[in-house]
């Protein structure tokens, strides 16, 4: 039993580092194309691929999506949640991105108190001031130098909370493959969307024209990634349990903070420090908490 928990925690640590891998492909793309090009490119391969695989396994029945209003949900926080972290690594150093979207799992548990009923219990109000004081450490220098583009990670967050919170509304109706393709395929339309309306927006940032083939590998890469990823965190959550390696994901902020140091020569700053521990000592309180809850259920 120990065993398989230790073998569950590495394939979430590696599934976790991968993400950051792709992360800092991302950020080689910084003012080669825009972020939402690439984070429509991304998502359509990775759309594409899933597609494949689900007909080969499963067939054309499982394309019939369950819960449609919901699925549209988690597409659309996919959407905004990419979107977001994508221009945030544009603008600002990869490690600090990845911090402020640790907010993530504070969200998701103040969203479960307003949409789902959930208790509002005592820890996850103290996780969330205590998360939110962290991200303002993080933002004070950086707010000066990027403006309110330095909230993107938030938005990012925001998405990622959201999609959890539709999770809970499909889960068991249909394989983790199946969810994947559904997820993706609904970000994909979306993206397509938001790409084009900000084209035309006259934001220059958000302009698409022919880009590079590099940029087009490159964007494979990230979805092929962010695949292998996904289903090793889902491996490791099978053998060790999602509460087990739930802390794992902190995982991201090291490979992060390793990838800005080598890549691109961001030294995060004291307070960039201070701040991202700030957010990762509420995020584990928070999944502290819970696991004692859940002891406690059982006794």
């Amino acid at each position: 039993m120990r065993r398989t928990e230790t073998t569950g925690l590495f394939y979430a640590m590696a599934g976790f580092a991968v993400l950051s891998c792709g992360d800092a492909v991302v950020k080689t793309m910084t003012g080669e194309w825009a972020p939402t090009a690439i984070a429509m490119t991304r998502y359509i391969i990775g759309a594409l691929g899933l597609g494949v695989l689900l007909w080969r396994h499963e067939g054309p029945a499982a394309f019939r999506m369950p819960a449609p209003r919901v699925q549209l949900l988690r597409g659309g926080a996919v959407a905004m949640a990419t979107i977001g972290f994508f221009s945030a690594v544009f603008v600002m150093p990869l490690a600090t991105a990845t911090a402020i979207t640790f907010t993530s799992p504070m969200l998701t548990a103040l969203l479960a108190a307003l949409l789902l009923g959930e208790p509002a219990r005592r820890e996850t109000l103290v996780a969330s001031v205590v998360a939110f004081a962290g991200v303002l450490v993080v933002l004070r220098p950086n707010f000066a130098v990027v403006g309110w583009a330095a909230l993107l990670p938030l938005l990012s967050a925001l998405g990622m909370s959201v999609l959890m919170i539709g999770n809970r509304f499909v889960a068991g109706k249909g394989s983790v493959l199946a969810m994947q393709f559904y997820v993706a395929a609904l970000a994909s339309v979306m993206l397509i969307l938001a790409t084009t309306a900000l084209h035309f927006s006259g934001i220059e940032r958000f302009a698409v024209h022919l880009p590079h083939w590099s940029v087009i590998a490159r964007c494979a890469l990230v979805a092929c990634s962010a695949s292998c990823a996904h289903w090793l965190i889902y491996m490791g959550t099978t053998k060790a349990g999602a509460a087990t390696v739930a802390p794992m994901t902190y995982i991201q902020l090291l490979v992060a903070t390793l990838f800005g140091w080598l890549m691109f020569e961001n030294h995060p700053d004291a307070m960039t420090l201070a701040g991202a521990a700030i957010i990762i000592g509420a995020g584990l309180y928070l999944w502290h908490a819970g696991r004692v809850r859940d002891v406690a259920g059982t006794d």
